[in-house]
């Protein structure tokens, strides 16, 4: 990426830096943190929808729109481009005081190519389709077909170009996603014609190296398919990976990510914002073909890793439950986690809590945000609301490892963790018997995430928790110099009510009541 800024100084443009173990976002010299909210698939679609959309997103506390750009509407005609709709975006958003991520809407959406242009969708010899293994054209845009690779990639970079020339002194999008939950159905891998006769090509050479330098890197479900071959070096892909739907998959992933890798290192030339890839998730169980496969999933990150080095981040889109273990998949091997779209359900401010604490988390956002039924008190605005408020604490103490997440519900196990001189254990609030939600029939989930500003200085930021702490010193006992409430006024903490009373149960713990959210300042000792 860097070698891509040409005339541009590193610090101008929105990009990637490591600090430390951590990986930040950093736009107009700052860490930034993507509170956001993406669109449903087509409100961008018309501005005049958008219109009283915009001031209910402000209010929600979000600093960030995830849109999509829709190539049928970009390109109606080939080879004549409108930006009407980009440029509409750009003035709101500014308007507003957000950024913006953009989604392009290419080749593939969901798996199909729903948002090609007609003229693309209609000439079906010139721009094939993938086939089923009955020989079936699904409306699914192959990725072994250079037309079709050629003209997605010269939409795309006449979008960058046009960001380069509309956005590139304002900044105001910070990221840009490359297609959407790219993925193969009804097959694990497409049975046209120049899919076959790469199937039965010897692995590319760029592949089998990764795969011989990262050896005891690669992720552990996509090493045991390439040991059970004996780890070959040579071969096709079957005699490399063996005879399986999971190497259909592994075949597919290759040349969706070289096909993504293409679009993506021609739009950096034009315009070299950071790019990722999001992944609709696979269920435990479903095989190959009977979910989205191929795409940058847990099982094929090395794939993606090999093929598509122009792609900075590989993204999970959340709708499966077990939240933390999807996380804990796509941070493997320093991926920064990066949530372009997540269910907009109960529990979704807990998660926002607990993704950015425990996670070198950049961005959270629900899908169909705009969406009226949710808008109504959505909790999420009270998270962005809190989340904006210690944002710079984040960006200065996460890359020191002095931040800690925490999600709890009705059935979760106590979390423990280390944090300076103590060990904390967070447990649902409604654990405590007397609270008021504790005779709920169902719990809505408790989060948050705590950050040590000196070794018995915390700040606790979230809803539904109770934390105790016991010192690491043997011996010793925890004592609470000060418990209080407050918010920040900028950098500048501004206390509110002092808590050392029955709030914090006389000194035996910290507490952020059910449905509430709340910064507390948390000062501890030992006796």
């Amino acid at each position: 990426m860097l070698s891509a800024l040409g005339t541009y100084a590193q610090s101008a443009l929105p990009h990637l830096v490591k600090v430390g173990p951590s990986t930040q976002l950093v736009v107009d010299g700052k860490p930034y943190f993507i509170l956001g909210g993406e669109l449903g698939n087509s409100a961008a679609s018309s501005t005049a929808y958008m219109q009283p959309i915009w001031p209910r997103l402000k209010a929600m506390h979000l600093n960030t729109v995830i849109a999509p750009v829709y190539w049928e509407l970009l390109e109606p005609t080939e080879g004549k481009f409108d930006f009407t709709l980009v440029d509409d975006l750009l003035r709101d958003a500014r308007q507003h005081h957000m950024k913006l991520v953009l989604l392009w809407f290419g080749a593939w959406k969901n798996s199909m190519s729903c948002y090609a242009p007609a003229w693309v969708k209609t000439d079906i010899k010139r721009f094939s389709r993938i086939e089923s293994d009955q020989g079936v054209p699904e409306e699914i845009m192959t990725p072994f077909e250079p037309r079709n690779l050629e003209a997605d990639r010269r939409a795309f970079v006449q979008l960058m170009q046009h960001l380069k020339a509309a956005d590139g002194q304002q900044h105001t999008v910070v990221t840009v996603q490359v297609e959407n939950e790219i993925g193969m159905l009804p097959t694990a891998r497409s049975y046209d014609a120049r899919a076959n006769a790469a199937f039965k090509q010897p692995v590319p050479a760029q592949l089998l190296t990764y795969l011989q330098r990262e050896k005891k890197n690669l992720k552990p479900e996509f090493a045991a398919v390439w040991q059970r071959q004996g780890f070959k070096t040579k071969g096709n892909w079957e005699e490399v990976f063996g005879k399986s739907l999971a190497t259909d998959e592994i075949f597919m992933a290759w040349y969706y990510a070289t096909y993504t890798n293409a679009v993506a290192a021609a739009g950096k030339a034009a315009y070299p914002l950071p790019m990722y890839v999001n992944a609709a998730l696979n269920r435990p169980g479903v095989a190959p073909g009977k979910y989205p496969s191929a795409g940058p999933l847990p099982h094929v990150m090395d794939v993606w890793l090999a093929g598509a080095p122009a792609i900075d981040i590989l993204a999970p889109d959340f709708y499966n439950p077990d939240f933390k273990h999807w996380c804990d998949l796509y941070t493997r091997g320093g991926n920064p986690l990066f949530i372009p779209e997540i269910r907009f359900e109960e529990g979704v401010a807990a998660k926002a809590f607990f993704a950015f604490g425990n996670y070198n988390c950049l961005s959270f956002s629900p899908f169909a945000i705009e969406g009226s039924d949710t808008l109504k008190g959505a909790p999420i605005g009270k998270a962005y609301e809190l989340l904006q408020q210690v944002a710079p604490l984040l960006a200065k103490y996460q890359p020191a490892g002095q931040v800690r997440g925490f999600l709890v519900q009705k059935d979760s196990a106590a979390r423990t963790t280390t944090l300076g001189n103590y060990r904390f254990t967070a447990k649902h609030e409604y654990t405590l018997g007397w609270s008021l939600g504790a005779k709920n029939a169902t719990w809505t989930p408790g989060g948050g995430l705590l950050i040590a500003v000196a070794p018995d200085e915390f700040y606790l930021v979230g809803t539904g928790l109770v934390l105790t702490a016991e010192p690491l010193a043997t011996g010793k006992r925890t004592g609470y110099v000060r418990v209080e409430e407050g918010h920040f006024a900028g950098e500048q903490w501004v206390p509110g009510r002092r808590l050392n009373g029955d709030e914090d149960h006389q000194g035996r713990h910290v507490r952020v009541p059910g449905n509430e959210y709340m910064i507390q300042h948390v000062k501890i000792y030992t006796y």
